[in-house]
Parts: structure tokens; C-alpha cells; sequence
């Protein structure tokens, strides 16, 4: 099978975007410089991940920081001319006040609604695993912070060997966890807080985020209690609970804090 192409998206490099880079500060061995991070996982897929990323992101880039952007690679992309635009990439960078160049936000692209390395293999092509974790350094080295958004859950698979929890190991970013507010949501945030401390090297986790995937109204009177729940249950804090259709979370967090290790309150 044929490698993955890194780059489907033509877009035009951003003004005086390489300037920039060479004026950033690197390692004496010419590496990228030490950047803090989050990495954003859900507790399954459509959870809200993108949507949680995005307030992130643009509540950092609101602060003054230079806010990277990386999705390490996505499936269910579409068509836009001889582009294949991953929507969930689009959504970040452009939440992060569109820094750098789109098509490096997410370098594997796939169309179809699978996980990425079955997409892969559906276009007779197959997951560049070096890329998954190179492709990060791109954003390392002009940013202040960096958001990474997995691919549905912590054991979702986004390659032949590889795992999402793989990536968030590699990276070194302690964890975000979206929990959906709906009924069930419990038990699916305590799998993943679990499967974080039982890898050989346990995950740091900075928290959980609680986004309403669906409205108040609808009937579900899970809802109401999950947060209270959560917070008795759970060692990791409850940083923040995003309202549907909300525009910002429900309290101020500092999210810089939060991902050098600190409170974020």
C-alpha cells in the first residue's frame, strides 16, 4: 500500500510565516523548543472533543499565547476541490486564531467514517506511525502551548499497532477528558481515567471537562447529577462544564496552569 499523503490541502503559506519560524528559539541540537501542551480525549467518539479543543484554544489565544493545533490524523474528511479538508482541523486552527498552515494541523487526512487506519487501508494506502508523532514538532516550534485532539477514545485504535493512549504517552501532555453529560457517562469516564493509570507509564490526567451533547430539556434527567457524580468519584477535578450551544465554559480556567501541572483555578 502507498503511503499516506501529508499534505492534500493547497493552501498558501501565511505571510511572513517563515521569517517567523527561523526568529523562534530552538535547542543547541537544533530541535524544537520544549513546548507545554494538552492532549484533548474523549470518553468514545462524538463526545465533543473538537468542541471542548476549540474553547481551549481560543480562550489561550485570547491570553496573548501563540496556540498550536494538532490532530495527529482523521477519518470521515471531505471533498473540497483537490483538497480533503478534515472539519474537526478546521475547527481548531481557526479557533486558535488561524496560526501557521491549515494542512499541518492535521498531516493524515482519510474520507471515509472509519478508524484512521481502516480509512487508510480503504484507499489503498496505509498510517504513516513516524508522522503521528513527528508531526507535532511543527507546532512545538513556533508555539507557546499546544492542543492535540485525539481520535475518539483513549484505546481507540489510530493504527496498526498504535492507540491513541500511545500518542498522549509520546507527547508527554497530561490529559483532558471530555465527558459527555448524558446518562452512562459515568461509568465510560472511570474506564478511561482507569486505563490511564493501568498503562506501564500511568497518563497524567490535568481533568475532566463536562460538555452537554444534547439540551437540558430533552428528557434525560442524568444530566442534572452527573457533574455532583463525577466530582465524588473521580480523583482528577472537574475543570469545567461547557453548556449546549454555550459559548465559553461555565467558569474562568486558566488553562496554561493547567497544563504545566498547576490548578487552574
Amino acid at each position: 500500500m502507498a503511503p499516506a499523503e501529508s499534505s492534500t490541502i493547497d493552501l498558501a503559506p501565511r505571510r511572513n510565516a517563515r521569517r517567523a519560524e527561523r526568529s523562534l528559539p530552538r535547542s543547541r541540537a537544533g530541535r524544537a523548543r520544549a513546548t507545554c501542551g494538552l492532549f484533548i480525549v474523549g470518553t468514545d467518539t462524538g463526545v465533543g472533543k473538537t468542541r471542548v479543543a476549540g474553547r481551549i484554544a481560543a480562550a489561550l489565544a485570547r491570553a496573548g499565547l501563540r496556540v498550536g493545533v494538532y490532530k495527529p490524523a482523521a477519518s470521515g474528511c471531505r471533498r473540497l476541490g483537490k483538497s480533503l479538508i478534515s472539519d474537526d482541523a478546521l475547527a481548531l486552527w481557526q479557533a486558535a486564531g488561524e496560526p501557521g498552515e491549515l494542512h499541518a494541523v492535521c498531516p493524515q487526512r482519510f474520507t471515509a467514517p472509519l478508524a484512521p487506519h481502516l480509512a487508510a487501508r480503504e484507499e489503498r494506502k496505509e498510517i504513516d506511525a513516524s508522522l503521528l508523532r513527528t508531526g507535532i514538532d511543527y507546532w512545538r516550534r513556533r508555539s507557546d502551548i499546544v492542543i492535540v485532539e485525539g481520535a475518539g477514545g483513549l484505546m481507540s485504535p489510530v493504527g496498526e499497532r498504535d492507540y491513541v493512549a500511545d500518542l498522549a504517552e509520546c507527547f508527554g501532555y497530561p490529559l483532558v477528558v471530555v465527558a459527555p453529560n448524558r446518562i452512562g457517562t459515568i461509568n465510560s469516564t472511570l474506564l478511561t481515567l482507569i486505563a490511564a493509570a493501568a498503562r506501564p507509564k500511568p497518563l497524567a490526567i490535568a481533568g475532566i471537562v463536562l460538555n452537554d451533547v444534547v439540551r437540558r430539556d430533552r428528557g434525560d434527567p442524568a444530566v442534572h447529577f452527573n457533574r455532583m457524580e463525577l466530582e465524588t468519584r473521580c480523583v482528577p477535578p472537574v475543570l469545567a462544564h461547557l453548556a449546549h450551544e454555550a459559548g465559553d465554559f461555565d467558569a474562568p480556567v486558566d488553562w496554561l496552569r493547567v497544563a504545566r501541572g498547576l490548578s487552574g483555578h
